[in-house]
């Protein structure tokens, strides 16, 4: 049963207080990343200083992680009947519409953003619209902040809150017909359009509504859920609080909070020894500023500037904090280019790194569990809300395809779809490419499973169709070479190679002119036409009874000398003619 505006708007605010820490926390994380850590802890910090001195290792660290989890996986629907190929043309087919979805939404792009949201704040939400403009489901990452996901005890989003903060303005342009309401009855000159309210989005499997909680929880849009399911999935981190995961910066701010403190300090120390007072003996009276400036002292060894010694724990502290920091964000200093090692051997490179291989190979396993749920969901959607025949175009695998199919027809309630990292998951290019080689070579996988677990798009089907193609053009092509390479042998035993090299001749001008090698073979090798045979051959039992009845039937009367049986003639015995079968080849025959 639907909730009530009432209940939906109460369910929002206990949603939202249950969640303020990880909020506040959340705020914190993004105002560091955009080097606003003053307003994060103003104490730490002098007055004047409102930007750290030192790079954003924070930023640095989530950006790298981002562009590593980023690339997507390959989207691949199998079919159970590995041997009809009727079942797999299908299976392309609708691997083909799955990736139409995916290049339709831009899906590669907003990763890339969404793969850092996913690291900084422990979840990624991935929202799937219909786009009725278009006919077509939209895949939408939506970030986290303002986001307040329901689960049930399975694990599963039940419901799912989303907070956007929108001008007066912006919302009188969206919602010209609530005008009123929004200016809460104020006369628009007299309000600042400026002013940010709370906009809510709430969806369960009842109902999608939009309402702005601070006018009364004024409803804009209210609408049933067509598919009868939340259409939206939650990629979580792993953690040990699965109601409020926790991201991979929220230890290491403070960390990087007071190494900036500490580069501060440094600086501040920097300058008062600079401009420490300067100390003179007591006979000087006059003493002049200046690079070229003459002071007369008895002294001079007494004339200096104040020492002010920083003490060497100072700076251990800063790479102490370092340290610190690399250890909470898991980021080895292997992977920046800082190794402490004149010699050292591509095993121990892998060592330094497998921190940061584990924690890439654990979120693509989390991401493709998801994103095989978000596929399921869009295929669902497309079928039932935009039934009938479409014609689209899109780029498969770099080459441009007009997809056409029908999604009742086409998916018919099959909503599978394999979503693989591949091979590479966890591991570097070149230890990938050796694994899936030696695998292959063990005959432990298949051609076409290692193709599939490449970390990019591939139609599996069309290219082992092309190598198949390739790789009997290569024989067709060494076969004419083969040919060509007899014709000095056939001249040499007297034989005519004309014949041979004008076809060889023609094929290579039909190359020329743009035909293939199969079809340009076709044209000039092809058989000519054998004439029809002028008697048709007998079988051995009716040959065997011409031959029994011998005298009796005379070569005049239509039966071929060649049928007749040996008879003496003249006392001399007449030899069958050559070639003719004899009375046991023919018996032979007849037993089989």
């Amino acid at each position: 049963m639907a909730l009530s505006m009432e209940q939906v708007a109460d369910k929002v605010l206990y949603l939202r207080q249950r969640y303020s820490v990880r909020d506040q926390r959340m705020a914190d994380i993004t105002a560091v990343r955009r080097g606003d850590m003053v307003s994060v802890y103003p104490d730490m910090f002098p007055e004047g200083m409102s930007k750290p001195m030192i790079a954003n290792f924070v930023d640095v660290v989530a950006r790298d992680l981002a562009e590593v989890l980023a690339p997507l996986p390959s989207f691949n629907c199998q079919t159970p009947d590995v041997t009809s190929d009727r079942a797999k043309k299908n299976a392309n087919l609708r691997s083909m519409i799955v990736n139409n979805y995916v290049e339709f939404s831009g899906l590669q792009t907003q990763m890339y953003t969404g793969a850092d949201w996913y690291n900084t704040y422990a979840f990624l939400p991935f929202v799937v619209e219909p786009d009725f403009e278009a006919r077509m489901p939209r895949i939408r990452v939506e970030n986290p902040l303002g986001a307040y996901p329901e689960y049930d005890r399975y694990g599963r989003c039940v419901s799912y809150s989303k907070r956007y903060l929108k001008s007066i303005g912006e919302l009188i342009v969206e919602f010209p017909e609530y005008e009123r309401q929004i200016l809460g009855g104020e006369d628009r000159r007299n309000i600042d359009l400026g002013t940010l309210l709370d906009l809510i989005r709430y969806e369960d499997k009842d109902q999608v509504i939009l309402f702005l909680p601070q006018r009364g929880n004024l409803p804009l849009r209210k609408a049933k859920n067509p598919l009868g399911k939340i259409s939206v999935r939650i990629a979580k981190r792993p953690g040990i609080d699965t109601e409020d995961p926790r991201g991979q910066f929220d230890d290491v701010i403070w960390a990087q909070i007071a190494r900036a403190r500490f580069s501060l300090l440094a600086m501040d120390a920097a300058e008062k020894s600079v401009n420490a007072p300067m100390v003179v003996p007591q006979d000087m009276q006059e003493f002049a500023f200046g690079p070229d400036a003459v002071m007369r002292t008895a002294n001079p060894q007494g004339v200096r500037r104040v020492g002010l010694e920083i003490p060497m724990g100072a700076f251990q502290e800063q790479q102490i904090l370092e340290q610190e920091m690399r250890m909470g964000a898991r980021y080895p200093e292997g992977r920046s280019g800082n190794i402490n090692a004149s010699v050292i051997t591509g095993s121990g490179v892998q060592a330094l790194l497998g921190g940061f291989d584990s924690q890439i190979k654990a979120g693509q396993q989390i991401l493709a569990e998801t994103l095989q749920d978000v596929m399921a969901l869009a295929m669902e959607m497309d079928e039932k809300l935009f039934p009938g025949e479409k014609s689209t175009q899109m780029t498969f695998n770099g080459a441009p395809y007009i997809l056409k199919y029908s999604p009742e027809k086409d998916i018919k309630e099959d909503y599978s779809v394999q979503v693989r990292y591949g091979l590479m998951s966890g591991l570097d290019p070149s230890r990938a490419l050796i694994f899936s080689l030696q695998a292959l070579q063990a005959n432990l996988i298949s051609q076409e499973f290692v193709m599939q677990e490449l970390p990019w798009n591939v139609n599996v089907s069309k290219e082992i169709e092309r190598i198949d193609i390739e790789k009997m053009r290569n024989a067709l092509m060494g076969a004419l070479s083969a040919t060509s390479q007899a014709i000095p042998q056939m001249a040499a035993q007297g034989q005519d190679p004309s014949d041979i090299v004008m076809k060889i001749a023609q094929t290579i001008d039909n190359r020329r002119s743009g035909k293939s090698v199969e079809d340009s073979v076709l044209e000039v090798f092809k058989k000519p036409e054998q004439p029809a045979q002028a008697a048709v051959e007998q079988s051995p039992e009716s040959l065997l009874q011409q031959m029994a009845a011998g005298p009796q039937a005379a070569p005049g009367e239509g039966t071929p000398v060649e049928a007749q049986a040996p008879e003496t003639m003249g006392g001399a015995p007449v030899a069958a003619p050559p070639g003719a079968p004899t009375i046991q080849d023919i018996l032979a025959q007849l037993g089989g």
